[in-house]
């Protein structure tokens, strides 16, 4: 065993600090050393893919990868990079199918009929299924419908009809929409067909896809982030939206404030995702859990009036954890155990399926 980590990164974006890294990356590499193991950051590209393939296989036993999709102009090489390492003996911290499997909008709609996710939730993957089945899925009530790609809210979009009391089973073409987006909770008007086809642009490449949700009003009482290490959740991030009209966006960017509270705040919402844990695992394709991942969840009111949680979001690309960086002990920690498993384990007869 070499005893070395190497770190995924990719330059740019605002989850960066002053010297070009992620500042919740460095507590990571102390909490190794202190361990006896060493760890370094890499910054991915594309042109430089197969030097930081050998370097990686020939230096280290497994790779953290704290890439943000978005900062890359098409994830494809690094996930074919990624995929090519695992297969090749390096640990995957996430494996690149579990991090495409829990970090696609699909995630929720895979988990619908749940006591998480409601049955009316919708994925569309080409023009002509949205075309056909978001006017109908919209005259149930207001939406919210998100590109698969981006961050910081860019392409979630909160859809409502104005003047709605003159349709019935579906909203015509030319029906005015008011239309709020999470980036920065702005507002603008479009045609249902104008907002149509200004959604094409979240349907094309390899990743295109829109995930069509009903919206729900208690946003106004803030999104509650659970952050998961493995299968135990370690962090809980209430996030209340800004006091504005039009406001639903839980980013910091569009102004929501963050509180940040121990997961004995939020007994039942944590009873709750780790009772799913197992469900969740086996409805996203039965890979390891990732290393770190968020669910990201909602209030709503059930038949007889109680609170439920719903799930709007799972994240496992790159999560953050600068508010709170002793977690990086946790981490290391469970590094270790990982690889001390891998290593006890014959490869053939191995104990994880992926």
């Amino acid at each position: 065993m070499k005893k070395h980590v190497i770190i995924f990164e990719a330059r740019g974006g605002t989850d960066k600090g002053q010297y070009g890294f992620r500042n919740d990356s460095k507590p990571i590499i102390d909490s190794l050393k202190s361990r006896g193991w060493t760890a370094e950051i890499i910054f991915y590209r594309d042109e430089d893919r197969g030097e930081i393939y050998r370097y990686t296989h020939d230096k280290a036993d497994a790779y953290i990868s704290r890439v943000n999709p978005g900062n890359l102009n098409d994830e494809t090489g690094y996930f074919q990079m990624l995929k090519e390492l695992v297969s090749n003996g390096i640990e995957g911290l996430p494996h690149p199918d579990a991090m495409i499997a829990y970090g696609a909008k699909n995630s929720v709609e895979r988990l619908k009929g749940t006591e998480i996710v409601p049955e009316d939730v919708y994925t569309y993957y080409d023009f002509d299924t949205l075309k056909e089945n978001f006017p109908k899925s919209l005259a149930k009530g207001i939406r919210v419908l998100k590109q698969n790609r981006g961050s910081t809210g860019e392409g979630i979009w909160k859809v409502d009809v104005l003047n709605k009391e003159k349709y019935k089973n579906e909203i015509p073409f030319d029906a005015l929409l008011k239309l709020t987006e999470a980036r920065d909770n702005h507002t603008e008007e479009k045609t249902l067909q104008e907002f149509l086809e200004f959604c094409i642009q979240y349907l094309e490449g390899n990743n295109g896809m829109l995930l069509d949700m009903p919206f729900l009003a208690r946003i106004k009482e803030g999104e509650i982030r659970v952050l998961m290490l493995r299968n135990k959740a370690v962090n809980v991030v209430h996030k209340k939206p800004a006091d504005q009209a039009d406001a639903f966006s839980a980013t910091l960017f569009s102004g929501a404030i963050y509180r940040y509270d121990e997961p004995t705040q939020w007994p039942e919402l944590v009873r709750l995702v780790e009772r799913m844990v197992p469900t969740i695992q086996r409805k996203l394709g039965n890979y390891d859990l990732p290393l770190i991942w968020t669910a990201d969840f909602i209030l709503d009111t059930d038949e007889n009036g109680n609170d439920k949680y719903i799930l709007g979001e799972i994240n496992a690309s790159c999560v953050g954890f600068t508010t709170f960086l002793e977690l990086s002990e946790d981490i290391a920690d469970e590094v270790l155990a990982l690889m001390d498993a891998e290593s006890a384990v014959n490869k053939r007869w191995a104990a994880f399926t992926r």
